[in-house]
């Protein structure tokens, strides 16, 4: 596959409009909003960063990666691994239904659009409940994306969600949101190197913050964003 159509491959996955339902998760954001941590532009772009340089850098993106790597090795027994430590890390229920709800949302994509080999098709259905991370490096590494790019293409999607729900939550003006973009989009390929150069027994989901704000929205009063 030439590079120019891997890149597009890229946007097409990280883009807000691949139907899996990104968008209507908050991701805890919403409760720092309403419990007042969060409630301008500073202090948005403070908490998104810290999600991306203490969670996803330290979880999030180097599990995908490990997915990425065992997929292109076609070893399901790795995939099954890396998914199933993924989804003990998703330490809130919201967490945990948010990550299976948009992997289903994907292999349905993915079966619908019947653009898969079909022994990749194979190995995928037959996965019970995947998470999201699983099936997106599955997709990517059949696309060919590198695997440095996939990771830049995924934590941007996971900034521009993040950015959205700010921007409708807080509410920030589109400037605002751009400015979050700006700032926050510098650091991604310094953590996604930092990711990728993890070891296994460095990997840790520990964000005690997050997580309080994942257990509260869950019984949250008034929300925009699913639980």
């Amino acid at each position: 596959m030439a590079n120019s159509l891997a890149l597009s491959r890229l946007l097409q996955l990280a883009s807000p409009m691949l139907p899996v339902g990104a968008y209507s998760y908050s991701q805890g954001l919403e409760w720092a909003i309403e419990c007042g941590d969060v409630h301008d532009l500073n202090s948005a772009k403070t908490w998104i960063g810290d999600v991306l340089h203490i969670y996803q850098a330290n979880f999030e993106l180097p599990v995908l990666h490990r997915l990425y790597l065992a997929w292109q090795q076609e070893d399901l027994a790795a995939v099954q691994t890396w998914d199933a430590f993924y989804q003990a890390g998703r330490d809130t229920s919201e967490a945990l239904a948010e990550t299976k709800q948009m992997g289903y949302s994907l292999v349905r994509l993915l079966n619908d659009l019947k653009e898969l080999p079909e022994g990749l098709l194979v190995n995928i259905n037959q996965l019970q409940t995947p998470a999201f991370p699983t099936i997106y490096a599955a997709v990517a590494q059949h696309w060919q994306i590198p695997a440095h790019d996939m990771l830049q293409g995924y934590a941007w999607g996971w900034l521009e969600n993040q950015a959205s729900a700010a921007m409708k939550s807080v509410p920030l003006g589109q400037v605002a949101g751009q400015k979050v973009l700006f700032a926050l989009g510098e650091t991604l390929p310094d953590v996604v190197s930092n990711a990728m150069s993890l070891h296994d027994d460095e990997i840790s989901n520990f964000n005690p913050l997050l997580s309080i704000a994942g257990c509260l929205h869950e019984t949250q009063y008034s929300r925009l964003f699913r639980s």
